[in-house]
């Protein structure tokens, strides 16, 4: 069986958030599309997400000498489980589907300690003497994003963060399919708004049949 990690990074629904309304229209055709296949709903705000910090850092330092996991401290061996459960269920999934808006040219920091918890060692790439090399070679992803301005094209290009960003994390992990559904200019357009959701709608159902 397929499976879809259907990733949002927003705290607002799809009756506040542009993003997370293309983004529920996107995984709506995705799933008429594929009746087969299971589609997981992981929300960012709703999901116990560790950051890497002291506790983090001591246990992995504990296990690479050598401990066993029953050795680390309570708060050790809650994170980094937690941690673990997080990069395997990313491994074992097929497909992923984020959403997020821009923030600040970038995107809420729950979705940076998502990536950090699934950029692992011997997980989603690896280190070789020519380099890192991914391993997911086999997977595809898609990024859904809500821009209040023009970040596509024009002189604001250079200043987007977000998607470039996830971009480069798909590259380095050899994911070998990543694409873009930008809805944009509704900051810049409030007359527009509406329109232009519609149309990143649309756009959003025609690539989840091909996805």
């Amino acid at each position: 069986m397929t499976t879809a990690l259907y990733i949002t990074a927003h705290p607002n629904d799809d009756r506040a958030s542009y993003s997370m309304a293309v983004g529920k229209a996107f995984i709506g055709a995705y799933r008429e599309a594929n009746l087969g296949d299971e589609v997981i709903e992981l929300d960012l705000y709703k999901t116990d997400i560790p950051h890497i910090d002291t506790d983090v850092f001591s246990g992995w330092g504990k296990l690479r000498s050598g401990a066993s996991f029953d050795q680390l401290s309570e708060e050790e061996k809650r994170k980094v489980g937690r941690m673990n459960e997080i990069v395997e269920q990313y491994v074992a999934a097929d497909k992923y589907v984020y959403v997020s808006p821009m923030w600040n040219f970038s995107f809420p920091p729950v979705l940076k300690a998502y990536i950090d918890a699934i950029c692992v060692a011997g997980k989603t790439f690896k280190y070789t003497e020519n380099g890192p090399v991914g391993l997911l070679g086999d997977k595809k992803a898609i990024h859904i994003q809500a821009r209040g301005g023009i970040y596509s094209e024009g002189p604001a290009a250079a200043f987007e963060s977000g998607h470039s960003y996830l971009q480069k994390i798909m590259q380095f992990h050899g994911v070998p399919s990543f694409e873009g559904i930008f809805v944009e200019g509704m900051a810049a357009m409030p007359n527009e708004a509406e329109n232009i959701k519609q149309k990143a709608i649309a756009r959003a159902k025609e690539a989840a049949k091909a996805f």
